[in-house]
């Protein structure tokens, strides 16, 4: 799309992409999976619109998401999880009728079954989450650890026979032990994945037989591997899919649940600016574009460079001579007042020009919603949808 100048630093997200990326990962699933969203990726109304016909519901983490995502999707299932949830955040769960509560402490278990108190109608569903051991192999892989080491996220194990009788000896009666949860690495392939997935049910399994209770759901969450550094690297979707297939036919009366949140949009979005100087200091190159860090986090955050494709502008409306590189790498930093506001390192972009216009991909989760938006009080980048019914 052609954007003014007046338009950048701006977004740019296609629907259309995204119905297609999104349809073939459910139907690379088992009819026994059911698909969540974690609408923290990314919770543009309209990127949740999107994703509604292929999702089983949403996973929200705050009370925030949780009042954006009934209004954007109201006909929506969700799933209510993230540590340190307030009390009014539970109520309101409970008055939006939430179906699902992903615990993650005594604590919380005690506040969820008081302020259920009375609730009429279903019961309200709880899944454990509990902060299980994570293979060795897999965190030298350089996964971002969930569990498996001292972390606020879930119960300890250690808990896990407390837990399970707080919710079946009556002490609360209006909650129903369903399952449990445990999100423990982010970052793996579909094999690892698979195998952590396998490793939680069975450990649930035991944790159910040796209560006598029946689980009915186990929530492996996401983590599936988004490579910055090979664009065209995807998630193996029909093997993961393939191989909870397997897990659900050996469990028959256990239902599975995933939660991707970056795996579904980071490659419907882009993040696109322009140039605003080219400069050497100490021998190396460097290009200051409009924006920066403070709208996409992303590369900051995670260590990585964001990949991006030049596109030259011809024209130059200034009186002034324009800034222009060698023929050697450039790096792409943003307008901040510190080092580490860089967007990506030795982007081969030989003779880069101010005027020049970047696109930056994989920009659809965790990108602006998590960057420090006012950081130095610069103008927000604007959004833009296309592909999509009523696309702008």
């Amino acid at each position: 799309m052609d954007l003014a100048d007046g338009e950048l630093p701006a977004y740019v997200y296609d629907l259309a992409a995204l119905d297609a990326h999104a349809g073939a990962v459910r139907a690379a699933l088992p009819p026994q999976v059911e698909l969540y969203y974690a609408a923290k990726a990314n919770p543009e109304s309209r990127i949740l619109a999107a994703l509604a016909p292929h999702v089983d519901g949403f996973e929200v983490s705050s009370g925030g998401e949780l009042a954006h995502v009934a209004e954007a999707v109201p006909t929506s299932a969700m799933a209510f999880g993230g540590p340190g949830k307030t009390p009014a955040e539970i109520a309101s769960a409970l008055a939006l009728g939430v179906h699902r509560f992903h615990v993650e402490s005594l604590h919380e278990l005690r506040t969820l079954g008081h302020l259920a108190a009375g609730n009429a109608g279903t019961p309200v569903g709880v899944l454990l989450r509990f902060n299980l051991a994570v293979p060795a192999r897999l965190l030298a892989a350089g996964a971002l650890a969930m569990g498996g080491r001292p972390s606020p996220f879930g119960l300890d194990p250690g808990e896990a026979d407390a837990a399970v009788r707080m919710l079946t000896d009556g002490s609360y009666p209006e909650l129903e032990l369903v399952g449990v949860h445990a999100h423990l690495a982010s970052g793996l392939d579909a094999a690892e994945l698979a195998a952590v997935a396998e490793a939680v049910a069975d450990w649930a399994t035991a944790l159910a037989r040796r209560h006598g209770v029946a689980l009915g759901e186990l929530n492996v969450g996401g983590g599936m591997a988004v490579d910055y550094a090979d664009p065209g690297a995807h998630f193996d979707w029909a093997g993961y899919g393939a191989a909870l297939g397997r897990i659900a036919r050996d469990r028959p009366r256990l239902r599975l649940r995933i939660e991707p949140g970056r795996a579904l949009t980071a490659y419907c979005g882009w993040y696109a600016t322009e140039v605003l100087d080219v400069k050497r200091s100490h021998g190396e190159e460097f290009a200051v574009v409009r924006g920066g860090t403070h709208h996409l986090r992303t590369p900051a955050a995670k260590g990585h460079d964001q990949p991006c494709a030049v596109l030259p502008v011809a024209d130059w409306p200034h009186p002034w001579p324009r800034p222009a590189g060698g023929p050697g790498p450039v790096t792409l930093t943003g307008q901040l007042c510190t080092p580490k506001d860089v967007l990506a390192r030795a982007v081969p972009a030989a003779g880069l020009r101010a005027g020049d216009r970047v696109v930056f991909a994989m920009a659809g989760a965790y990108a602006w919603n998590i960057s420090h938006h006012d950081f130095l009080m610069h103008p927000h980048p604007t959004v833009h949808f296309v592909g999509g019914t009523g696309a702008r």
